[in-house]
């Protein structure tokens, strides 16, 4: 089923499994369409969701689709300290988790190299978004929907901050704190409940960059979700609540199942 709501279009499926299945499905016909043109394709994806990564990898080496001129741009990644990612051999990492889920399931002569896969780093943000911008700007952002509406790590604003929505949609790719309801969350749902064990600091591509895209997909994948979601719809513009700034394009999908939809969607 499929919905319109604010000018924003919500796709509801069955069930988790169902919303990855339409990510990876989405990012597959995004690749082909580019290929077909002999065009590159440019996305930023996530690390949250990731359960669409092996059934995109299926679908590629199944169907023999070519990801030599795909760019991938990682949204994110956990970082020790303000100056330090964290190791690729730790479980939480970004870089590690599309390692193992996606790109070492691809068959090799499909994957794209390892020149078109882009993480945020600390000292060359200004770099991270220059590339974007030189390459076209990106054709679609995949990812998910956080506790407090963050998009990335694009924390949200403080109640008392005075921030504007123009401002923070012009926030480039940059180093924050992460913010304890997120980190809560997170620790829920990828640490067993370890709060002390979750990074404190993270980089994230900025909401420039993102809504600049094309086209955005959001996923909406865990039941604490339809708040946000009911937020990001409803609310002003803000930048205490970042995915209501994602209405500022023209070409925005949510994907959620029917036990995130209920009461808002349905």
């Amino acid at each position: 089923m499929i919905r319109v709501i604010n000018n924003v279009q919500c796709k509801v499926v069955d069930d988790e499994w169902d919303v990855y299945f339409d990510m990876a499905l989405t990012m597959l016909e995004e690749i082909i369409d580019h290929n077909q043109k002999c065009e590159k394709t440019v996305l930023i994806v996530p690390v949250g969701p990731t359960r669409q990564y092996p059934i995109l990898a299926e679908m590629v080496n199944r169907l023999g689709v070519s990801l030599q001129n795909v760019h991938f741009f990682n949204m994110d990644e956990y970082m020790t300290s303000p100056s330090d990612v964290l190791s690729e051999k730790d479980p939480m990492s970004f870089h590690g988790r599309m390692k193992r889920d996606f790109y070492d399931r691809v068959r090799p002569e499909l994957v794209m190299p390892e020149q078109l896969r882009h993480f945020p780093m600390p000292g060359h943000e200004a770099e991270y978004d220059q590339l974007i911008a030189d390459l076209g700007g990106v054709d679609m952002v995949f990812g998910g929907l956080g506790i407090n509406g963050h998009i990335a790590f694009n924390e949200a604003a403080e109640a008392d901050d005075p921030i504007t929505a123009d401002e923070f949609a012009n926030l480039g790719t940059r180093v924050l704190p992460i913010t304890r309801e997120t980190r809560t969350i997170n620790a829920y749902g990828y640490q067993r409940g370890d709060l002390r064990g979750m990074p404190e600091w993270c980089i994230t591509v900025g909401m420039k960059q993102i809504l600049s895209a094309k086209k955005i997909y959001i996923a909406l994948n865990r039941p604490w979700q339809n708040g946000p979601f009911k937020h990001a719809l409803m609310d002003r513009e803000q930048g205490q609540i970042p995915a209501t700034l994602l209405r500022r394009c023209a070409n925005l999908t949510y994907c959620a199942s029917r036990e995130i939809a209920e009461g808002t969607v349905e």
